[in-house]
């Protein structure tokens, strides 16, 4: 973003004190804007309600991912959080998946990854989990979420109940 903004590259020299800035205010004005998808609040409603237990895999660093969390009610269910600098590694890289599924006790083949994002499809399969393309998600223009690969997809979040057999 700081490239597209400032038109400077992460070796520019006055790239680290744009960034920091940038990220104290991202920090400061963090959840003002923030909105859940539609059918998010009742599908994890379900979810809780038949004992599966969900959590959050982020790229986004722990000093972001802390506040959204707190001030979200909508983590108050999450088993497992787990941000972008948990691990050495962070998508695609299945670090940070297999962490939360070690976390959560289970083996990742027990698991389903929802993402939107290429990358997250490939974490997901190199992690050993199922897959599940997210349509509604922050899909670039240009992604041709057929060739991600996954082993689903859905349109709105309470699909993934059918796929769960939940509803």
């Amino acid at each position: 973003m700081l490239s597209i903004a400032f038109g400077i590259k992460p070796d520019d020299e006055a790239f680290p004190v744009l960034r920091e800035e940038f990220f104290d205010n991202y920090q400061r004005c963090i959840h003002e804007q923030t909105e859940v998808f539609a059918q998010v609040d009742e599908l994890l409603s379900v979810l809780q309600r038949n004992s599966v237990r969900w959590g959050v895999v982020t790229n986004k660093a722990s000093r972001f991912t802390d506040l959204i969390v707190q001030r979200l009610r909508l983590f108050d269910g999450a088993s497992v959080v787990v941000s972008g600098d948990t691990t050495p590694h962070s998508k695609p890289h299945p670090a940070p998946l297999l962490e939360a599924a070690t976390r959560l006790g289970m083996p990742p083949q027990a698991c389903i990854y929802v993402g939107d994002d290429h990358r997250d499809i490939l974490a997901g399969q190199a992690a050993g989990m199922g897959t599940v393309a997210a349509l509604y998600g922050y899909l670039g223009q240009d992604a041709t979420v057929t060739a991600w690969g996954a082993d689903a997809t859905i349109d709105f979040p309470l699909d993934l109940l059918k796929l769960l057999d939940l509803s």
